[in-house]
């Protein structure tokens, strides 16, 4: 069974930075591509920035690029997203999630993400 646990979430004013994480069990972590996804209150979830089974290409948002990298590190079955800059706008619950396969496109789609979501950890920036 796929389990996933995202943390590094909090209360940041607008501009400062902040750190998630991604830990996965149950699957072969270097296997997935990765995900990290957001859902903003009355909003839906979308995508946020997405990153190959290697790490070596990664994907982001119009809204978040050059303010986010997305990382991962195989050896310890983790995920993660360095945010800077942050916006007001950013907040929402963050969520982290395998994907079948890379696509730049489909990895913006929750839909497309393997049926294994965390409880999520919430980021809240204030202006």
């Amino acid at each position: 069974q796929v389990q996933v646990v995202e943390s590094g979430g909090g209360v940041v004013q607008a501009g400062g930075s902040l750190r998630l994480s991604c830990t996965t069990s149950g699957l072969i972590f270097d296997a997935y591509p990765m995900g990290w996804f957001r859902q903003a209150p009355g909003k839906e979830r979308e995508g946020v920035s997405c990153i190959s089974q290697s790490g070596k290409t990664q994907y982001y948002a119009d809204s978040v690029k050059g303010r986010f990298t997305i990382s991962r590190d195989n050896a310890k079955n983790t995920l993660y997203l360095q945010m800077n800059s942050l916006k007001p706008e950013d907040t929402a619950m963050y969520y982290c999630a395998a994907q079948p396969y890379f696509n730049e496109l489909l990895c913006f789609r929750p839909s497309n993400a393997l049926n294994a979501w965390g409880q999520g950890t919430l980021v809240n920036v204030s202006s």
